[in-house]
């Protein structure tokens, strides 16, 4: 039997050894995963077209010359960006050579940082694959072939420069301080993103948000669900009925339980369900 054929023999015997069962952390975890995506689907179902169209989302600050338009404000209690952002924010200049890129890359913990100009505007993002690309360049003295792909010839290009504004990958993709957790997770999501600069809305550095800090703001603990529906109800509801209606979380589930005109049950309901990290609404209440 050769190589190919002991590997193989090898990964058939894996296939058949049945799958452990998951550990209750596990499937916790399991759990939380899904109860984010399903927030973050939420929010891009609710703000398609909205939140890549603000100024800082799309990697271009917004021209002097041209207004910019006023976002829709968010529903009160909705975590935003400047809730859960790293203030300050490490940063590069143009002109860092790539060497002390790496260093600063190093010390600061990170895989990638944003790129500056002399007034601050964020005008890239250098990464450790830009770096990696770079080292290879020098060390192989890779170039690619004359009808080479055109993401090869890029890269090449970009590996031969010295600098943070030769190695950027320009522009930058940034949020604003204002937009919403879900907007800005939506935006990471898409653009497979660790980290993100944060801008006023000049471009101008002012922060950065990490991809687990919008996952733990999305995915909240039975407990603030309930502090929100809570607040749900009190909204919705005239006083005299929110002493009827009880409410229990678990896992995400929403049940609601006693009392309630059939108008305000349903109005009740639907904003429940709107709540961004709420898995299931079981509505039991009756018709008073």
């Amino acid at each position: 039997m050769d190589a190919h054929q002991n590997f193989r023999a090898e990964a058939e015997a894996r296939r058949d050894v049945p799958s452990r069962s998951w550990s209750p952390e596990e499937t916790a975890q399991q759990e939380r995963l899904l109860r984010y995506l399903g927030a973050v689907a939420t929010a891009a179902a609710k703000h398609t077209g909205t939140a890549a169209e603000q100024p800082g989302t799309q990697g271009q600050a917004p021209s002097a010359a041209t207004p910019t338009p006023r976002p829709a404000l968010p529903e009160p209690g909705v975590p935003l960006v400047r809730d859960v952002m790293d203030v300050p924010a490490a940063s590069l200049r143009e002109d860092l050579p790539y060497r002390d890129i790496a260093r600063l890359l190093a010390r600061e913990q990170v895989g990638a940082l944003p790129v500056v100009d002399a007034e601050d505007h964020v005008v890239g993002v250098v990464s450790e694959s830009d770096l990696l690309a770079k080292v290879a360049f020098d060390a192989s003295g890779h170039r690619p072939g004359r009808i080479g792909r055109l993401r090869e010839r890029r890269m090449h290009g970009k590996a031969r420069g010295e600098t943070a504004a030769d190695l950027m990958t320009s522009p930058a993709i940034t949020v604003l301080p204002g937009a919403t957790v879900a907007e800005a997770a939506w935006l990471a999501a898409l653009a497979r993103l660790k980290r993100m600069p944060v801008t006023d809305r000049k471009g101008r550095l002012v922060g950065v948000v990490r991809r687990d800090a919008l996952l733990q703001a999305l995915i909240r603990d039975d407990a603030g669900i309930q502090t929100e529906v809570q607040a749900r109800i009190e909204a919705c509801c005239p006083p005299a009925d929110r002493e009827t209606v009880d409410v229990t979380v678990h896992d995400g589930i929403v049940e609601l339980t006693g009392r309630l005109p059939s108008a305000t049950m349903a109005r009740l309901v639907a904003q429940v369900e709107e709540i961004a990290d709420v898995v299931e609404v079981k509505n039991l209440l009756t018709t008073a």
